[in-house]
């Protein structure tokens, strides 16, 4: 697969890395954090815009519907509200200064959130990503992103998923349709 990237017009969306989201729904937590740790830092150092995406609601969660039935769980259990444990982003991956987080509050990253006019107003034509789960905010965001006609390449061993069939099937024959999916290795690779 040939795979380049012009930093200038790429950003790296590190989505859902939030240590109840990796402690809960990541498998190979530590191989997990080691490639998008190292990746982060290629993309850093290439000048790569960097954006974190987060699951979060205002307190008592006003923004659940209770017919959400993904979500409507989060709010009985009363998690991802502000300063709730497990919210940040997980240090190992966390985010430095200036770099944008977007807090969203469904399983995409664009419904409801900032993210497109982020991108449009940095010129960024090109995403790379990496989130957890696979089968959610990867899928999800991935769908929307490709509708809105932006360049996608999915760093398959930067996403994570409970179920490994569904993993599998998402990143050898779903995502290939709108998408690159490549390894970190691959995407270091592709960086000036």
């Amino acid at each position: 697969m040939s795979l380049s990237l012009d930093p200038k017009a790429s950003a790296l969306l590190v989505m859902d890395y939030q240590t109840a989201i990796v402690e809960h729904s990541a498998t190979d937590k530590d191989g997990l954090l080691a490639r998008t740790s190292a990746l982060l830092a290629a993309a850093r150092r290439t000048g790569m815009t960097v954006i974190y995406v987060v699951v979060g609601f205002r307190a008592g969660h006003p923004e659940i519907s209770p017919r959400n039935m993904i979500f409507s769980a989060i709010r009985q259990a009363g998690i991802f509200g502000p300063g709730g444990a497990g919210a940040e982003i997980h240090p190992v991956v966390a985010p430095r200064e200036r770099e944008v987080v977007v807090v969203k509050h469904r399983v995409g990253a664009f419904l409801g959130t900032d993210l497109e006019m982020v991108l449009r107003s940095n010129g960024i034509d090109t995403l790379v990503m990496a989130g957890i789960a696979t089968s959610g905010v990867v899928l999800s965001t991935l769908r929307h992103a490709a509708d809105a006609d932006f360049r996608i390449v999915v760093a398959g061993d930067c996403c994570s998923d409970r179920d490994a069939e569904i993993h599998r099937v998402l990143l050898e024959k779903v995502f290939p349709r709108q998408a690159q999916v490549a390894s970190a290795d691959e995407v270091l690779q592709a960086l000036p």
